[in-house]
C-alpha cells in the first residue's frame, strides 16, 4: 500500500526528526515528495509505502506526535 499525507508542523515539532522516527519505528518506506521549512513550522507532503495494516498503524503513530497534524493528500496533487 502506498499513502500519501501532509504533516503540518508546528514550533515545538518543526526540529524533530519525526519522520526518521517513523522509519525507525515502522517496516515502511518514505518518500518525501515535497517541503517546505520556515522559522516556527513546516510542512511536508510524504509518501508512507509498506504493508497495508503496517501504514496504516504508522498514520495512527504520526497522529499520535505532539505538534504533528496529518493530513491525506488526493492522489493527483503531486504525482511525478
Amino acid at each position: 500500500m502506498k499513502l500519501r499525507v501532509y504533516l503540518n508542523f508546528d514550533q515545538g515539532s518543526v526540529t524533530e526528526p519525526v519522520i526518521w522516527k517513523l522509519a525507525k519505528e515502522f517496516d515502511v518506506i518514505t518518500n518525501i515528495r515535497t517541503a517546505a521549512v520556515k522559522e516556527g513550522m513546516g510542512l511536508v507532503g510524504l509518501e508512507i509505502e509498506g504493508e497495508t495494516d503496517v501504514v496504516e498503524a504508522s498514520v495512527k503513530w504520526l497522529e499520535a506526535q505532539n505538534g504533528v497534524h496529518v493530513e491525506p493528500i488526493e492522489q493527483n496533487v503531486i504525482e511525478g
